[in-house]
Order: structure tokens, then sequence, then C-alpha cells
């Protein structure tokens, strides 16, 4: 049975709040809400009593692509007041923090005591009750799975007040995992961590000449690697259709560093270049201009490398190292676009990279990845197969009709988007992505009948 906690009733008068726009980090769908910044546990359950008709949803560092943390003219709470790290215990290798500390805080602190958070997504700037609420995966689901399989247990504050002490396998902790935010507010999570002897990485990358040869060697030899990722070149046609860039490795042990390493093997250094302006012309980001960079990019790198050793920071996040990144794809912002199909669907696969790269999709951020087995989130993304993601200009002509053909090849395959990365799926192909939606809706309600938590997301998609 989970621990339920009452907070004391009263409603804190000075927890500084202000109004403002918010947006996901694809920079679309601008709505206007009262971001309320609680410091402490009890702040946080005044704030959602305070919440008023419209409701509320918890916010990190606002790195969900789409609206899933936003609620127009309802209120959001910042939750990156919320980041201490209240305990660590190297020896079992546990850590206890709030939901706003961050994956960058955790790595600044965990990496020099020799451990590492046990699945990062492709940046660090998002929160642990974030990465909860989304279930997020990264370069090594095939081994690892998702974040909440990690997560030992987590302090969830409900509509009603009271705050439940969840571990893994309970109806609310299933729901909340994935969840996006909607069955409460996390306060704070005990997260099983990695054990590393470096921040550096052992990497290998190689070319695949199309598609059929990247599947092949993510089929046969993934299994040999801790983290796996491929660049994919979506403007290819023709005979390299699908080429791609294959990088995948492993934290490097101490006897593999250079003795100038071995000086300080666990030094977290990452890299930073200068942020991208604060206005960029629409239409930079072309395909003429998207073109010229994949076939860089692609040329550039190796036939085959083994071996090489590279910053932990690169091999994970090397976006976070151009601060406001997504700022190049202008005003009008960018949809990113995930998907996943099981294994023995590559023919659907086949086809979505052949229709993309026909439509002339100008995406330079492209990546296919390998999923292991499913997570036990009601609503976490994850699936054994195959997982695209891209990112296209929202300005996109014709961009809205397209990618509901694509949901048409996903739902028909089995197949699922991203929650945390949609932005504009229709409702009514929901059910039969998720099979656990109704579960989800049925909790949700008994849980919350009044509607305290909600959100843009929710309220679009019908959750």
């Amino acid at each position: 049975m989970a621990a339920e906690t009452d907070f004391e009733t009263g409603v804190a008068t000075d927890i500084p709040t202000d109004v403002d726009t918010l947006t996901g980090w694809g920079r679309t769908a601008p709505t206007l809400a009262r971001v309320i910044r609680p410091r402490t546990y009890e702040e946080a359950a005044a704030a959602v009593r305070a919440c008023g008709a419209r409701g509320s949803i918890a916010r990190g560092l606002g790195r969900a692509y789409g609206d899933a943390a936003q609620n127009a003219g309802g209120s959001v709470l910042d939750m990156t007041g919320l980041a201490r790290i209240r305990a660590i215990d190297a020896e079992a290798g546990l850590a206890v923090c709030d939901a706003g500390v961050s994956l960058h805080h955790l790595m600044e602190v965990l990496l020099p005591l020799g451990w590492f958070v046990p699945v990062s997504p492709g940046t660090r700037y998002v929160t642990v009750g974030g990465a909860v609420g989304a279930d997020i995966h990264g370069k090594n689901h095939h081994v690892s799975g998702s974040f909440s399989r990690h997560v030992v247990s987590l302090d969830l504050l409900t509509a009603d007040g009271r705050v439940h002490t969840l571990a893994p396998g309970e109806p609310l902790f299933d729901a909340t995992a994935g969840g996006m935010g909607l069955t409460g507010v996390i306060l704070s999570v005990t997260l099983r961590l990695l054990p590393v002897e470096s921040s550096l990485m052992t990497v290998d990358t190689e070319r695949a000449d199309d598609l059929d040869d990247l599947m092949a060697r993510l089929t046969s030899t993934d299994h040999l690697y801790r983290y796996s990722v491929a660049w994919i070149d979506l403007l290819a046609r023709g005979a390299a259709t699908g080429r791609a860039v294959l990088t995948r490795g492993d934290h490097a042990p101490y006897e593999a560093l250079p003795l100038r390493a071995r000086r300080g093997p666990l030094a977290f250094r990452p890299g930073r270049l200068p942020g991208a302006p604060a206005y960029v012309p629409e239409g930079l980001l072309g395909r003429h201009t998207v073109g010229a960079f994949n076939e860089l990019w692609y040329r550039r790198a190796p036939r085959r490398s083994t071996g090489r050793l590279q910053r932990l920071t690169s091999f994970f996040h090397p976006l976070d190292g151009v601060p406001h990144w997504n700022r190049v794809y202008g005003r009008g912002g960018f949809v990113q676009y995930q998907f996943v199909v099981g294994y023995g669907q590559e023919e659907t696969l086949r086809r979505v990279v052949r229709r993309i790269a026909s439509r002339r999709c100008p995406s330079f951020l492209a990546v296919l990845k390998r999923f292991g087995e499913s997570d036990p989130g009601w609503l976490s993304f994850p699936l054994p197969g195959w997982t695209l993601a891209l990112d296209i200009p929202a300005s996109l002509s014709g961009l809205g009709a397209f990618l509901d053909e694509l949901d048409e090849e996903v739902v028909a395959a089995g197949g699922r988007v991203y929650l945390a990365k949609d932005s504009r799926l229709r409702p009514e192909l929901l059910a039969a992505m998720y099979p656990r939606l109704a579960d989800f809706r049925e909790l949700r309600g008994r849980l919350d009948p009044a509607g305290v938590f909600v959100s843009d997301l929710s309220r679009r998609l019908g959750l």
C-alpha cells in the first residue's frame, strides 16, 4: 500500500507568482497562464488548492516539445524552485532528490562520486519530475529501459492534498510514469544510479549506405553496446534513402584513459558554444541548407572508427552546448515528430522514410534507435521496435496533413507517437496507440474528479 501524508490546509499568499506566455521547446502554440513558483512542498500543495477553475499542471525546464506543460487560462507550477538533492547513498547507488532537480545538476554532483544517471535523453536540461512524467528514454533503452524503470519510489501530491509514497507496480505509480503530470505533482524521487569509472565514453562510429544496411547493422550488433543511436539523412533519395551515421559506445573504464585523463577521471567538463541569436530569419533551415548540412555531416563521418574517447556531454548532449538552439527554426518554431513501430513492421518504417524523403522535409535532427522491452507505465511510449524522431519547421506547407497521413501508417502497424513531443495528434487515434488509455482515464477520474490537473495537451487529446 502507498503511504499517505496530509498537508495542513491554508493557502500561502507569498508564493512567487506572475503571468506569462508559455510554449514548449518547439515554440509553437503559445498560451497564457498564471505561473506559480513554489519553494517548498507545502507551497506546492497550497498552489494546487488555489489553482482555480482552469486547474494546474507542473512544469520543469520546459523541454517538452509540445503543449504538455502549458495550461491556457489556468495555473502552471514551475517546479524548478524545488531543486534539492536530499540524500545520496554512494554505497548502494541511490539518490533522493526533489522533482525540480535537473539531470545536469545530478551529473555535477554524482560523477565525482563515480555514479551517473541511469537514463539520459538528448538533453540534460530536464528535471527529474519531468523525466518521470514523460518516462523519458535514451540511447540505452534496448539495454536499460526508460527512466521510471530505475525509480525506487516517488512522492506524489494528488488533487485531494495527500502525498502518496509510491513504488513500481502500484497502479498510481504506473499511471504517473509517462502520465504527463496528470495524476498529480511529483515532489521527490528516489533513483537507482549507474556506476561509472570515468566521465569519458569509448565510441564506435560507422556509416550505413541506406536504411536496410542501417537496420541490419543495428539488429546484428546492438546487443554489444550499452548506448546506440543513428543519425539518418531524411533528404537522401534513391539508392541512398535512409543513409546514416551510426554511433555507439559505453562508459570508458579507468584503464582505457590516457595518463593525462587519469588525473581527474571523473571530472565533469561540459563544453559550451555561443547561443543561437534571438532572431533567426524565417526559412533559414530550408531544403537546400539542410541538404547541404546533411551531405557534409554524412561525408565527414568516418567509414568506420572504433574506440575513440569522447566527452560524456558530447556523446549524450551535443546540442546542449548551443544555448537556445531551438531558435534556429525561426519565430514559427518546429514540430518534433517521434513514433515507434514494432519489430516485424520494418516495411512500415521503410515506407515512412521514403515518404519523408519524397516530401523533402528539411530535417537535420533525425535519429533512429531500437527499443527493448515495453515499460510498465500505462502511457509510456516505448515498445519493442524501431523509433524514428525528426524535427520539421512548423511553417512547412501542408505539414499537418502530411503528419496525419504518417499517423495512419503508424496506427495501422500497431505503433504510437510520443506524447512528450506531440503538438498536433488527432485525439481519435490515441486509444489505438495506447491500450491502457481507458485504465488511465478511469483512475484519473476517481483520483481527480474535479479536474484539478489539466494541461493544453490533456484538453486537446481528451486525456
